[in-house]
């Protein structure tokens, strides 16, 4: 038998790793988590009666819960780190459900931490690198995995290479929620928004990826006298509110404010949606993973990394902050400013037009 199972490892036909229990550690953010669900989704499918487990922070949990690939979910709160003492006990119920094997996804100290007190003997984590690998964590994690492309979605899979999983489909399954599918659509007809319609995210997490909000004014009045496509300004917290106003007070007739969305509730905006525009954050990688058009304008950060993946999406960029003053990332505002009304029309007309070739096709 072992040399059977010896002969189905060398040809490839048999994983070397099967483990009962699997364990992914990414705590934080929206985007990140978005991100990182092929790799859930691509253990779920080499694995099917494996236990798969995730440890996030409560802020993307939401996206979590539910999900059809996730058996167990770890939300670690500002409450499980208040003290060392709460902080522990959060560790040893991971501890105690007794992982065999973990993937840090997020490749700091304290994610790399929580993957060693679990208590698995094998701990994929990636190489040192600009944004991976960082702080301690290749000294916590035993199996390095250098990947060789720079998106964060393939970097991230590279992790699965140790358990004989290579180039898998890019999925992400994000889960549907039927009441709050049920909550937009009726917002959506009080709004009198009639399909189709664009949603604009005016925010980000921070302000090196802020669009003016006149330019976005004007993108939703091109989309509405060339598409004849309504806008829905998203928004969260007051500070997106006000500029949400604003996008939608310039653009007159063309865009609308949104209502106060929980995060599930937008998963359902956006998939109801026929055009998604907007930065390099959450709302926009969920709009992807939910397979709407998307239109993604990258600031900073290199578009060859968190720019939107796939035939029926656009990414926008016309400059990004060099290695060397990357640190400057989160307020260099001129690789954002740089991004041209006309640069975005042209990049949602394209898009647009793509996926109306496609629609026709399929009809």
């Amino acid at each position: 038998m072992q040399q059977l199972h010896e002969v189905l490892l060398l040809s490839g036909t048999l994983s070397p790793l099967m483990p009962q229990r699997i364990l992914i550690v990414r705590l934080s953010a929206v985007g990140d988590t978005i991100l990182n669900l092929p790799i859930l989704c691509a253990l779920r499918d080499r694995f099917p009666d494996s236990e798969i487990g995730w440890v996030v922070s409560s802020g993307a949990a939401d996206l979590l819960r539910n999900h059809e690939c996730l058996d167990r979910l770890f939300v670690l709160t500002k409450e499980d780190q208040s003290t060392p003492l709460r902080y522990f006990k959060f560790l040893k119920k991971i501890r105690d459900w007794g992982p065999e094997a973990t993937l840090d996804a997020q490749g700091l100290t304290k994610s790399a931490l929580i993957a060693w007190f679990s208590g698995a003997k094998l701990r994929f984590g990636l190489a040192s690198s600009e944004f991976e690998g960082r702080e301690l964590s290749t000294w916590f994690n035993n199996r390095i995995i250098t990947p060789n492309s720079p998106h964060v979605i393939d970097r991230g899979l590279a992790l699965l290479e140790g358990f004989g999983i290579h180039k898998p489909t890019i999925e992400y399954r994000v889960h549907l929620d039927s009441h709050a599918a049920t909550q937009v659509a009726n917002q959506s007809s009080e709004l009198g928004l009639t399909a189709p319609w664009a949603m604009i995210n005016v925010g980000a997490g921070w302000p090196s990826k802020i669009w003016p909000a006149e330019r976005y004014a004007a993108v939703a009045q091109h989309l509405h006298e060339r598409w004849k496509l309504k806008s829905l300004v998203a928004w969260g917290g007051e500070k997106e509110l006000a500029m949400a106003q604003d996008v939608a007070r310039m653009a007159a007739d063309s865009a609308i404010v949104g209502p106060k969305s929980t995060l599930i509730e937008l998963a359902s905006w956006v998939r109801m949606s026929s055009l998604f525009v907007g930065s390099d954050t959450g709302p926009m990688h969920l709009s992807v993973a939910a397979g709407t058009p998307t239109v993604g304008l990258i600031g900073p950060m290199p578009a060859e990394r968190v720019g939107p993946r796939g035939p029926f999406h656009a990414t926008v960029q016309n400059s990004s902050l060099p290695p060397e003053l990357r640190h400057l990332r989160k307020t260099d505002c001129g690789p954002m400013l740089s991004i041209s009304v006309h640069d975005v029309c042209v990049a949602c007309d394209r898009v647009l037009e793509l996926n109306k070739a496609s629609a026709r096709l399929a009809a």
